[in-house]
């Protein structure tokens, strides 16, 4: 497969609308799938150290991490404590059993309504970048993923930061829409606009290196295995492997943005939780408290924990989305040969 035809970014034969579906349809695949593991996972982290009023947690979909807050220590959120577990395995058998399997999906609904629209924004994006940076780059064509990838990461981030902001002071106090309009008003008011980006400069610290080296990798990834099997068209299986490698090459250099990041989310959930309006710590200062009380290891602590979750959620995302454009352009093609058919036959008669 040649370059330009195997890229994602060449989306010739495919309408913006049927990439939005595609990566939506995607996205919906990855949450249910990944959920219930970090569902689990939280569960057993709860079992070793319950969680307090007010303390903060992160919780992933497979998507983006979301911050959520305990109103009443273990009985209120959505991972209840009842009996112990002795495992993964176990946890998942104990939950099904006791709750219900509906259990092992608890919270998704609420992040859905962040994660898909900023899926969908990333995809799209991407995929119309970087036909429009190959077709400008001339010889250096081969680095737009890795350009397109940053821009695109910049622009959902950016977008989506301010209704994390709301989802977050949301869960973490019981207050009316209303309530809630007066209070963010107030803040923009004594600290400016930028109070709605709070956060915004780690998250990119993190998901744009993150972004650009998964998809220069993918796309690598992805014509040397076609080249490899002879194929020009990749299979599900090719875009399956070459979304799981570059998800953890990319996983394993962020780690240490990762870890900083979340703790400063949780550090910023808790000081909402409290109605506190305390500055988080800067990038650089949290670095430093890691590497002083656990040495630079600290910077790549849950390395194991991150890669079983994002390589999996890397590959099934990007393996339904190349499988759900495909499947549009081979049927906008058959409508183009039905139309150019009748066309002829009207033609000669």
């Amino acid at each position: 497969m040649s370059g330009q035809s195997s890229s994602p970014g060449a989306s010739n034969g495919i309408t913006p609308l049927q990439q939005m579906i595609a990566s939506c349809s995607g996205a919906i695949l990855t949450s249910l799938i990944v959920t219930p593991l970090d569902v689990v996972k939280i569960r057993l982290q709860a079992q070793k150290t319950p969680f307090p009023k007010g303390k903060c947690f992160v919780y992933c979909n497979g998507l983006m991490d979301h911050i959520c807050v305990c109103e009443n220590g273990n009985s209120r959120p959505w991972y209840k404590a009842p009996g112990h577990f002795n495992g993964t395995l176990d946890a998942f058998i104990k939950i099904v059993r006791r709750e219900g399997i509906r259990s092992l999906w608890s919270g998704l609904p609420p992040t859905l309504v962040m994660a898909i629209p900023a899926t969908v924004i990333y995809f799209t994006c991407y995929d119309q970048l970087c036909a429009a940076l190959r077709a400008r780059m001339g010889s250096h064509s081969e680095e737009a993923p890795l350009l397109a990838g940053a821009i695109a990461r910049v622009g959902s981030a950016t977008m989506i930061s301010p209704v994390e902001l709301v989802r977050t002071r949301l869960q973490s106090q019981q207050q009316s829409y209303r309530e809630l309009k007066e209070g963010i008003s107030s803040a923009v008011k004594a600290e400016g606009w930028r109070f709605l980006w709070r956060g915004w400069g780690p998250t990119l610290l993190r998901d744009v290196p993150f972004s650009a080296m998964y998809w220069y990798n993918y796309e690598k990834g992805k014509l040397w295995l076609c080249e490899h099997y002879q194929t020009e068209e990749p299979t599900v299986a090719i875009t399956f492997i070459s979304g799981a490698l570059s998800g953890s090459i990319a996983s394993i250099a962020t780690l240490p943005f990762d870890v900083v990041k979340t703790r400063r989310q949780v550090e910023l959930g808790e000081l909402q939780a409290m109605n506190l309006s305390a500055k988080a710590s800067s990038t650089l200062s949290v670095m430093k408290t890691i590497v002083a009380e656990s040495g630079p290891a600290g910077l790549f602590a849950g390395f194991l924990p991150r890669l079983i979750k994002v390589a999996p959620a890397c590959a099934i995302m990007i393996s339904t989305y190349e499988f759900g454009k495909t499947f549009f352009r081979q049927c906008n093609q058959d409508r183009l040969l039905e139309t150019r058919g009748l066309s002829l036959d009207t033609s000669h008669t």
